[in-house]
């Protein structure tokens, strides 16, 4: 039997220099200064801000975004970024950074909204422009392990928040999102309407190869929520209800009315099939919507619906797109699926608890959040390549942002070192160098 070699252990020691923790989130903490995000924000505080005479609440604000980003779920976390003074320079302290939060109810969301659409201005010029845009609209619930200030009682039974999002599929952009008690209905129009226009409000620009559409689950099939998109001259491929006139339109079907679905990368669905409700009354709802169904075999252990005939579960949408490719518009409407990801990863990038007591100061985290979220979107789609460019938050800080590297003077210059043997070394040495290639803002 062959003997097993005890692995050398390391001798352990505290006496080693120049060595820095984190270096990778240096590229979010530059690239904010390179988008302007940092100045923009600066300007949006300044007059609420003008006793302040150490700590611009710009760059405490930029701090806080770069520390979320990198994995922070509170304000202490901040010493991350407090205890490398040689790479993110001088931090403001805990008691600092949270009086600049308490003192953005003064500032307004409106001006954090309005810089940060600044800052997504230069981001998409800089080549983060989508060729379409699609809007998704979906709302989450986060708990609360305590009484905090507009936390209820939730329809899943916990006890927290239900804050509705506004995110944009193809760059992964979580453009908007509203903090609301928990008690807060998904279907409240009112609020898809305001994260709705607040989420359009951060486009830089509206010109597409085709219109914008907007996505949302049933919990957007109000009569209220397709009007004001109508209005917007927006697109809507919404979720539908299976109530009674839906099924007997369903069951009512000729079996040739069905033709394949599609999969996202365009092929044919084994199993699921399409087709047009062109019996279902939609005079409600506005000229030109349609009602389109997909059946598919349930997977092990789904629940049908209403009815096991064929054993098939039915799922319906209703759209005000003219296409006659009814599988592409099914295979385009499920792709809304993809905001559950968004979301994930919106709960891995500080949105999993809201910090503190106050719910102003909660809004404010999660305006945070959205800043941070633009930050890894904007990172991976300006400066990475390949797979990177999709990798989810906790993948992007192991391989990237949380990597160590050696901090040496030489040449009246700061070198950042990178490991040579780390695999994603060459990935983060030419993110660095494309940041460092965009123009300053003025």
């Amino acid at each position: 039997m062959k003997r097993t070699k005890a692995r050398r252990r390391p001798l352990i020691s505290a006496d080693g220099e120049g060595v820095a923790s984190h270096a990778g989130s240096l590229l979010l903490h530059e690239l904010a200064d390179r988008v302007g995000l940092t100045g923009a924000l600066s300007r949006a505080c300044a007059p609420a801000f003008r006793d302040v005479r150490v700590h611009d609440p710009g760059v405490v604000l930029r701090d806080l975004a770069v520390m979320i980003a990198d994995g922070g779920d509170c304000l202490s976390h901040l010493c991350v970024l407090r205890d490398q003074p040689d790479l993110f320079g001088r931090v403001a302290s805990d008691a600092t950074a949270w009086r600049v939060i308490d003192r953005l109810e003064q500032v307004g969301m409106g001006a954090l909204d309005a810089a940060r659409a600044q800052a997504r201005r230069r981001a998409w010029a800089a080549g983060l422009q989508p060729e379409r845009i699609t809007l998704d609209i979906d709302s989450t619930l986060v708990t609360a392990h305590s009484e905090k200030e507009g936390a209820a009682a939730t329809y899943k039974r916990g006890f927290g928040f239900h804050p509705l999002l506004c995110t944009l599929d193809e760059t992964k952009e979580v453009l908007a999102g509203i903090l609301r008690p928990g008690n807060a209905t998904a279907n409240n129009a009112a609020d898809n309407i305001a994260v709705l226009d607040a989420g359009l409000a951060q486009l830089p620009t509206r010109a597409a190869v085709e219109p914008i559409l907007v996505r949302s689950d049933s919990a957007g099939a109000t009569h209220d929520l397709v009007a004001a998109v109508r209005d917007r001259e927006l697109r809507f491929s919404i979720g539908f209800d299976l109530t009674a006139p839906v099924r007997e339109a369903i069951l009512a079907l000729p079996g040739n009315a069905w033709t394949p679905a599609l999969r996202q990368d365009g092929e044919q669905r084994d199993g699921a099939d399409v087709a047009e409700l062109s019996a279902l009354d939609l005079r409600a709802w506005p000229a030109d919507t349609r009602a389109i169904c997909r059946r598919e075999m349930p997977h092990p252990g789904a629940q049908l619906t209403f009815s096991d005939v064929n054993g098939y579960r039915f799922q319906v949408f209703v759209t005000d797109q003219p296409d006659a490719d009814i599988a592409y518009l099914e295979a385009r409407h499920r792709a809304h699926a993809r905001v559950e990801d968004r979301i994930r990863c919106a709960k891995d990038t500080g949105l999993r608890s809201l910090p503190f007591h106050d719910f102003a100061a909660n809004a404010a985290w999660l305006q945070l959040v959205l800043m941070a979220i633009d930050l890894l979107a904007w990172t991976q789609g300006i400066t990475l390549e390949g797979e990177a460019r999709s990798w989810e938050p906790k993948r992007l800080r192991y391989a990237l942002l949380h990597v160590a590297a050696r901090l040496c003077r030489g040449g009246r210059q700061l070198h950042l070192r990178l490991q040579r043997t780390w695999p994603w070394s060459a990935l983060l040495n030419a993110a660095f160098q494309r940041i460092r290639r965009l123009p300053l803002p003025a």
